[in-house]
């Protein structure tokens, strides 16, 4: 079971959204999980009335959570999502599978944003970063298998990138360790450091790792490019909790700036944002008044809904 779920916010087009991404991505599922009550919504809240909340994705297994907001947040690509277009994993030749690559490629950069060309580069032959309609942002590598030594294990399709920038800059090592800290089934895979001074990050800062967290794959980079964007809502993290003691072990220990903290969401020490919730969340806001019980906590309190 994936414990730890990306959420990715909208604006008022998480059902569009999540219909092309259905349509992109091979093995896809989307549908409406939730909508808004009808009544009782806060003032900001009242044109929301009815509409989706939240929009369930399913690409091949992995699972994302669309939020139906407004225009407060937008992801950015300090949140990216590694897709790895390895043989070994997706099955198929080398051939047909770069063929996949390409036209998921395609379907991604229509109107939405190149940010590093697809091409070939020194860690990949066919690797590019896009931005898309919707401000998601992709990195598709293909992953060579006759390039990779026996020792090397195959990634999943899907891993998120975390890029540690702005106020977070050269902070990817320190996070890296209090993640595999927190969670259970966690462990650091490949480290790479940067042989030379790259824009802000010096020689020794992370050029790339991956970690696992819970059984899942994650990466995480210092930025050596300097742009300015850092972490934000426009991309969560949710934790599913059996119970308020696990709830309380996360929120406790990730929790860093009050002023985010809201209807179980937090930003950490590093300024990333998760939600930490029961999960049987579905089940607790259907009872009466339960978005209006939500609305009204920081950290979630199974006995309050």
């Amino acid at each position: 079971m994936q414990k730890i779920i990306p959420n990715l916010w909208f604006n008022k087009n998480a059902e569009e959204a999540g219909e092309f991404y259905a349509s992109s991505f091979p093995k896809t599922t989307t549908s409406v999980e939730a909508r808004y009550p009808e009544t009782d919504l806060l003032d900001f809240q009242k044109d929301f009335a009815g509409l989706p909340l939240v929009v369930g994705v399913e690409i091949d297994e992995y699972r994302f959570t669309l939020i139906n907001a407004g225009d407060q947040f937008r992801p950015n690509p300090s949140v990216s999502f590694m897709l790895n277009f390895d043989p070994r994993v997706l099955g198929g030749d080398a051939a047909s599978v770069q063929a996949s690559l390409d036209k998921l490629w395609t379907a991604l950069s229509d109107g939405g944003k190149v940010l590093m060309p697809l091409q070939e580069y020194p860690f990949s032959p066919r690797y590019g970063w896009v931005e898309d309609r919707y401000g998601v942002s992709w990195q598709l590598m293909f992953v060579d298998p006759d390039g990779l030594s026996t020792a090397d294990e195959a990634r999943p399709f899907i891993v998120p990138s975390l890029l540690f920038g702005g106020a977070a800059q050269n902070r990817a090592r320190e996070a890296i360790d209090f993640y595999v800290s927190l969670f259970p089934d966690a462990l650091i895979g490949t480290v790479a450091e940067y042989p030379a001074p790259s824009g802000p990050a010096p020689a020794g800062a992370i050029m790339y790792a991956d970690f696992q967290l819970a059984g899942q794959w994650f990466v995480a980079m210092d930025n050596g490019a300097g742009q300015e964007f850092g972490f934000d809502c426009g991309v969560s993290f949710e934790v599913d909790c059996a119970d308020q003691a696990e709830i309380d072990h996360y929120w406790n220990a990730m929790s860093a700036v009050p002023e985010a903290e809201q209807c179980g969401w937090l930003a950490d020490r590093f300024g990333a944002s998760w939600q930490i919730v029961p999960t049987n969340m579905g089940e607790l806001m259907a009872r009466p008044d339960g978005y209006e019980h939500m609305m009204q906590m920081k950290k979630l309190v199974i006995a309050d809904f």
